[in-house]
């Protein structure tokens, strides 16, 4: 009986060993990849271990106000991604796009960026556009340690560890807009923007940069985003008589007011107004009869002449359609994705801090021209460009910067914003 009985026990015991054994793993944790397959990797943020693919996050507003300019820059990312596995991947491995729609709203941005991180486990994320959704987004990957890059131009005044910045900074578009304007089309300024971080902050920073360079402030108003009425504001701006308008509405609210502002018999002619979230893009939405004459800052067009641009343009046209456009968000998106997997090969790894180690001082031959990761913001130097809407929808350049600008976030080679920022 007691040998029985210390048989079985000892039978268990093995068992009940093989089966731990079995659910430890070494450690690691079990997720599914977009095939479907078992991965068993014990990295968070790996892509997908040792399956032979690699998953990347993209998240866009695919739905809601901003789908308008954001849904392009998605497409772009997508042909980067197909581009690069048709040339074998990264570190030999395909790359899986995850994609999630932020839908305009900034929780949701947040929310979707711990789940691509936390359960899907993807290498990186490619996403955001307004300065609202990557607000939401920053304090989800320093807390989880994933990487996002941001293809947007933005207000400056942020640097994040985990955080590229694949389009301008306020000294690299906003800064030397302002002072093309004062020196070639008006002294006083009107404002207008949509409610949130960007406008407001972009605005604070224009507003002591015309102190500084002998401008005037005549007008300052912010709408919703999605706000569709601007009788009242335009009502406003003929009042105050400004030489300039400088734009920094967002989404589908330049459409109402650039088709109001010329029903209201104010042309390009009239008033200069020179936007930073009006592109290419955007001018198919809102309708070239309506922009035709008016100014963008950017850094880079359709239209800009480099080799790069011209296979760029060709191949995304060719992929989405005859009647498509690029535009500065769509290539900084494309940008993007070469950048970080130029940094993965060079690093040799997907690891976080050995993608960022990498990623100092790396070079690429943008469509816009040569760009160069800041080592020491993760920024971009890009050359700084000003156009004015043709009647085909593109830009013809009226002035650029001559070479890459180095991103300066905080406006520290300003003697004017010394107040404004307290980054360091």
């Amino acid at each position: 009986m007691r040998e029985k009985v210390w048989k079985s026990t000892i039978f268990m015991l093995v068992a009940l060993c093989l089966v731990l054994a079995g659910c430890g793993n070494n450690g690691g944790s079990t997720e599914t990849t977009a095939n479907g397959e078992a991965n068993t990797s014990n990295a968070a943020g790996n892509g997908g271990g040792d399956n032979g693919e690699i998953k990347v996050g993209i998240l866009h507003s695919l739905s809601g106000t901003m789908a308008i300019s954001e849904v392009s820059v998605k497409d772009s990312e997508m042909m980067a991604i197909d581009e690069i596995n048709a040339k074998g991947g990264v570190l030999g491995k395909k790359l899986v796009p995850v994609v999630e729609d932020g839908a305009s709203d900034w929780p949701t941005f947040a929310e979707k960026a711990r789940k691509l991180i936390s359960e899907d486990k993807v290498a990186t994320v490619f996403g955001g556009w307004t300065s609202a959704s990557r607000k939401a987004m920053l304090p989800v990957f320093e807390e989880l340690n994933g990487l996002l890059w941001y293809p947007v131009q933005y207000e400056g005044l942020e640097s994040s560890p985990n955080i590229f910045y694949t389009g301008a900074t306020t000294n690299q578009q906003i800064v030397p807009a302002v002072s093309w304007l004062l020196e070639n089309r008006g002294k006083k300024f009107y404002l207008l923007g949509s409610d949130y971080v960007f406008p407001r902050t972009a605005n604070k920073i224009i507003k002591e940069q015309l102190k500084a360079e002998g401008g005037e402030l005549v007008g300052e108003e912010y709408t919703p985003l999605g706000h569709t009425d601007y009788a009242t504001i335009i009502s406003k701006i003929k009042e105050a008589k400004p030489e300039v308008v400088f734009n920094t509405l967002n989404g589908d609210s330049n459409v109402a007011f650039f088709k109001q502002l010329k029903d209201a018999g104010i042309t390009a002619q009239d008033m200069t107004t020179l936007s930073v979230s009006v592109a290419e893009e955007e001018i198919r939405g809102i309708g070239v009869d309506v922009l035709e004459g008016h100014l963008a800052a950017w850094n880079y067009y359709q239209t800009t002449d480099t080799p790069a641009n011209k296979t760029f343009v060709e191949n995304y046209k060719k992929k989405y359609g005859d009647d498509r456009v690029t535009a500065d968000p769509i290539e900084a998106g494309y940008d993007a994705v070469y950048l970080w997997a130029a940094a993965v090969e060079k690093a040799g790894s997907t690891d976080v801090a050995k993608v960022k180690e990498a990623a100092k001082g790396l070079e690429w031959d943008a469509p816009e021209g040569k760009i160069t990761i800041d080592g020491e913001n993760q920024h971009i130097y890009k050359t700084v460009r000003i156009g004015e809407v043709q009647s085909d929808g593109q830009f013809k350049e009226v002035w650029n910067s001559g070479e890459p600008v180095k991103p300066d976030p905080y406006l520290k080679g300003y003697e004017w914003a010394s107040s404004l920022s307290s980054g360091s």
